[in-house]
């Protein structure tokens, strides 16, 4: 790869650092310090996407020469928008709120060179959780921690077990990178994972 085919991750996530790594694209990761509040009127999709964008161009504003690979995911109950917990009080209050009910994930991937967007999509995911009791809530907290997730779970641990459905057309979306279409994006750009050009 040349350098000006230098790919680089905008996110300091191990989930995402470990997904993009199964494409065996050589990546460097930087972390772009992006403000994640939302605005008042911002619903969880277009939190998603305006998040990815300004993590690309933060990158991109002292990388011009570099891919810049960034994505961002948000839960949305019922049009509440649940961001990443931090805490097992919110964590707790997070996954008694959604008991029962459906969950969409909105996952924004946004690539880009310089100034210019090669690159954007949003990956949408359901998941609808069974009822759960309190003593599971707990125990599961206990074990995962997913204090650093939207939805306060990890779908790729014992999450899974609060499950009652998940539908996706690119299930890695609901880890943080949706790979099909990130790889899909990369082709576009040139880097194919599997060698040969570009295409879609």
């Amino acid at each position: 790869m040349t350098a000006s085919d230098d790919l680089v991750l905008a996110s300091s996530s191990p989930y995402r650092r470990r997904l993009l790594a199964r494409l065996q694209i050589p990546f460097r990761c930087l972390t772009p310090n992006v403000d994640e509040t939302p605005t008042a009127s911002e619903n969880a999709r277009s939190l998603s996407l305006r998040l990815a964008h300004a993590k690309a161009a933060a990158i991109s504003e002292r990388h011009s020469e570099a891919l810049v690979l960034a994505s961002d995911q948000t839960a949305d109950l019922d049009g509440l928008v649940f961001g990443k917990p931090g805490d097992a009080g919110r964590a707790r209050a997070q996954l008694l709120a959604c008991s029962g009910k459906r969950m969409l994930f909105h996952t924004a991937v946004v690539l880009r060179r310089a100034a210019d967007v090669v690159g954007e999509a949003i990956v949408v995911t359901e998941v609808r959780l069974r009822v759960l009791e309190s003593e599971e809530i707990d125990r599961y907290l206990e074990i995962d921690e997913p204090y650093d997730c939207a939805g306060s779970f990890r779908w790729e641990g014992i999450g899974i077990a609060l499950f009652d459905s998940l539908r996706s057309d690119d299930p890695t979306a609901l880890e943080g990178l949706p790979l099909i279409t990130v790889a899909t994006m990369l082709r576009r750009a040139g880097l194919n994972p599997l060698g040969g050009g570009a295409g879609a």
